[in-house]
C-alpha cells in the first residue's frame, strides 16, 4: 500500500522538532479513569483513502459493539504534525489514541514521553508482547525499555519477478542468494543502444525502495552496539551490503547509465512502474505491491518469493526487512484506561486484526493473526506473511532523533554508488561518527 513512502527515513519533517519540545510527561492521572462506564475518546489515525477510512470505521464500529459504553470519535487524514501538535497541547479535541506511519519516529515519541509506556497496560491485561507479535515488529514499537508504541498492521519486504522473462532467460527459480541473484540480474539484462530493453534490476539507491535498509535487512546488521554507538564501521555486515549493491551497479551498467534509464522510467505510485510494465525484470518491494502490479494488468506472470540472503546465510533465505503502523495513547489523555482497551482491541484482538488487514491489505501485526485461516489473500501475499512471522526478520532499530541515522546512512550510499565517495572503510568510520555527533546532541 502507497503509505510505506510516508514511512521511509526521508519523510522526517518538522514533526521531529515538535517532538523534541514536546517532553509533556507521563499523565499522573490519565490512567485513573473508569473504563467500564460510559465515556468518548478521540482516535486519530493517518489513512485517508476513502477504502481506507471505511476499513478504521468498520475496526471502530467492531470495538464499539464489544465495548458498547466506550465512544470512539475518529479522526482521519492526520499528519504526524499535527499529532505532535495536539500531542504536546492536550485538551478536549486532543487524541487519546494516535496511529502514525512513522515507525522512525518511536524513539522520539517515547524518549520525549509524548507517548505512555504500554508495558504496564499489556502486564495488568496479562498479554504478553513477546508472544503476541513478530519479533521485528514487537522491536520497532519501543525505545530504551520502553513500550510507547504497538504494532498495528505492517509491511514485509520481498522480491517480485516477472515469471515470463524467467521463463525466457532459462531461469527456473527465483534466486536465493546474492551470487544468484548477480547472475539473473545480469541474463535478464537486454541491452538496447545506450540503454536497456529490459533491465534484470535497478540497484541505485534513488530507485523504488532499493534502500539501505532494505538491502541491509538480509545481511541482518546492528546498527548500534551495547553503549549506543554506531556499529556502521564495525560490524562487517555493512561493508558486505554496500559492497554487494556497488558492484550490482558495476555489473549492470554502471551509476551513469543506471541513472540516466531510471530518470526516463515511470514513478513508483503510477501503472508506469518499471516492473508492471516490463522494464525492470526483478523489484524490490513490499507487499502492497501485488495488488498495485495485478491493477496495472501486467502482460507476464508475476512471480513472489523473499529476498535473497548471503552465500554463507543461505540457511536464513526466507527472512526479509519488517516495518509498519504503530498506535499509541497521549501523555495528556486523562482517559488511558478506556484508550487501552482501544489500542488492545485494535492490536490483539485476532479477529479486529484480520479484518482490518484483509481490508487494508497489509500484513497482520499478531502471530495468531497472521496463521488464522479468516485471512483472505491471494495465494502469492502467503510470501510476506511467512516473512513477517520468521524470525530472522529484522528492522531498523529506534532512535532518539528519529530515523537521522538512515539519512545519514543513505547519503552515504549515494555518495558511494555514483563513485563520488571511494574509499569505503574511510566513508563508512565518518559516517558512523556523524551519527553519534548527531545522537548526543539529540540528547
Amino acid at each position: 500500500m502507497p503509505k510505506v513512502i510516508r514511512k521511509t527515513a526521508f519523510a522526517l519533517t518538522a514533526s521531529l522538532a515538535l517532538l523534541t519540545t514536546a517532553c509533556t510527561g507521563q499523565s499522573s492521572s490519565g490512567a485513573n479513569d473508569d473504563a467500564s462506564k460510559e465515556t468518548t475518546i478521540n482516535f486519530w489515525h493517518a489513512w485517508s483513502a476513502p477504502s481506507e477510512t471505511k476499513a478504521v470505521k468498520d475496526l471502530i464500529a467492531g470495538f464499539e459493539k464489544a465495548h458498547p459504553n466506550i465512544h470512539v470519535n475518529v479522526v482521519a487524514n492526520m499528519t504526524d504534525d499535527k499529532m505532535n501538535q495536539a500531542l504536546r497541547t492536550g485538551g478536549d479535541k486532543a487524541p487519546d489514541v494516535i496511529s502514525s506511519f512513522t515507525t522512525n519516529n518511536v524513539g522520539k515519541f517515547c524518549s520525549s514521553n509524548a507517548l505512555i509506556d504500554l508495558n504496564p497496560f499489556f502486564k495488568k491485561s496479562g498479554v504478553d508482547p513477546d508472544t503476541t507479535f513478530p519479533k521485528a515488529m514487537n522491536e520497532y514499537t519501543q525505545y530504551d525499555g520502553n513500550r510507547c508504541t504497538v504494532p498495528l498492521l505492517g509491511d514485509a519486504y520481498g522480491l517480485y519477478y516477472n515469471k515470463t522473462a524467467f521463463e525466457k532467460a532459462g531461469i527456473t527459480n527465483p534466486p536465493k542468494t546474492w551470487s544468484e541473484f548477480e547472475a539473473d540480474a545480469k541474463k535478464l539484462t537486454i541491452p538496447d543502444g545506450s540503454g536497456y530493453k529490459q533491465l534484470g534490476f535497478m540497484p541505485d539507491y534513488h530507485g523504488w525502495e532499493t534502500t539501505t535498509e532494505h538491502y541491509f535487512a538480509q545481511f541482518s546488521p546492528t546498527y548500534f552496539d551495547t553503549s549506543g554507538k554506531s556499529s556502521l564501521a564495525k560490524d562487517p555486515a555493512f561493508k558486505a551490503g554496500f559492497t554487494l549493491q556497488k558492484k550490482l551497479v558495476d555489473e549492470l551498467g554502471g551509476f551513469q547509465k543506471l541513472e540516466k534509464y531510471r530518470s526516463k522510467l515511470g514513478d513508483e505510485w503510477g501503472p508506469k512502474h518499471p516492473f508492471h510494465t516490463g522494464q525492470v525484470a526483478m523489484q524490490l518491494d513490499g507487499e502492497w505491491r501485488l495488488g498495485m502490479a495485478l491493477d496495472a494488468k501486467p502482460k507476464f506472470d508475476i512471480g513472489v518469493a523473499p529476498l535473497p540472503v548471503p552465500d554463507d546465510q543461505a540457511a536464513q533465505y526466507g527472512k526479509g526487512y519488517i516495518t509498519g503502523t504503530i498506535a499509541g495513547i497521549a501523555a495528556t489523555s486523562k482517559k488511558q484506561n478506556a484508550a487501552w482497551e482501544l489500542v488492545k482491541y485494535m492490536t490483539t484482538d485476532t479477529d479486529a486484526v484480520v479484518g482490518f488487514s484483509n481490508a487494508i491489505h497489509n500484513v497482520p501485526s499478531t502471530l495468531e493473526a497472521l496463521k488464522s485461516p479468516k485471512l483472505k489473500y491471494d495465494p502469492r501475499f502467503k510470501t510476506f506473511l511467512d516473512i513477517a512471522a520468521n524470525p530472522n526478520s529484522t528492522t531498523t532499530p529506534a532512535s532518539i532523533n528519529g530515523g537521522q541515522y538512515l539519512v545519514t546512512i543513505q547519503q552515504f550510499g549515494y555518495d558511494y554508488e555514483s563513485g563520488k565517495a571511494a574509499d569505503l572503510d574511510a566513508g563508512l568510520a565518518g559516517a558512523a561518527k556523524q551519527i553519534d555527533t548527531d545522537i548526543a546532541q539529540a540528547k
